[in-house]
């Protein structure tokens, strides 16, 4: 198993949310790998937990990354995190992102869940399937 390419594909994961253009009109700059000091804006993005496990063969060292993305939102419904969860989904599945180490075989949407949390934020946990080889 190799974990070395958990960093390259965190970055280029984030950088497809920076760079998508529906997400940019949703919620601007407010998507995050680390949650910035002081006060939140109302709707924002935000990269989350991840787990990896061993997908090497006998040709290749290879790793399943389940990673998170969370939409959290002060707004009392839903419908405008839903709203941006879809442009998450959109930018993410099937997505060709070239990695600075490794190579992305696949990634795919896996599940999502969405919740109201306490102090009455409302909050949509994405999971995506990423399976990735080392060069």
């Amino acid at each position: 198993m190799s974990y070395a390419m958990s960093g390259a594909l965190q970055a280029a994961v984030f950088a497809a949310l920076q760079g998508d253009a529906t997400l940019a009109e949703l919620v601007g700059s407010n998507i995050y790998d680390a949650l910035p000091a002081g006060n939140l804006p109302p709707l924002y993005v935000t990269l989350g937990a991840e787990e990896a496990r061993d997908a090497s063969d006998v040709g290749s060292r290879g790793a399943w990354h389940d990673l998170t993305v969370a939409v959290v939102t002060e707004a009392a419904g839903f419908a405008a995190a839903k709203t941006v969860a879809a442009a998450v989904s959109d930018a993410l599945h099937e997505a060709d992102l070239a990695l600075s180490r490794g190579r992305l075989i696949s990634l795919r949407f896996r599940r999502a869940r969405a919740r109201r949390e306490t102090g009455g934020l409302r909050r949509i946990e994405m999971t995506f399937r990423a399976r990735l080889e080392d060069d």
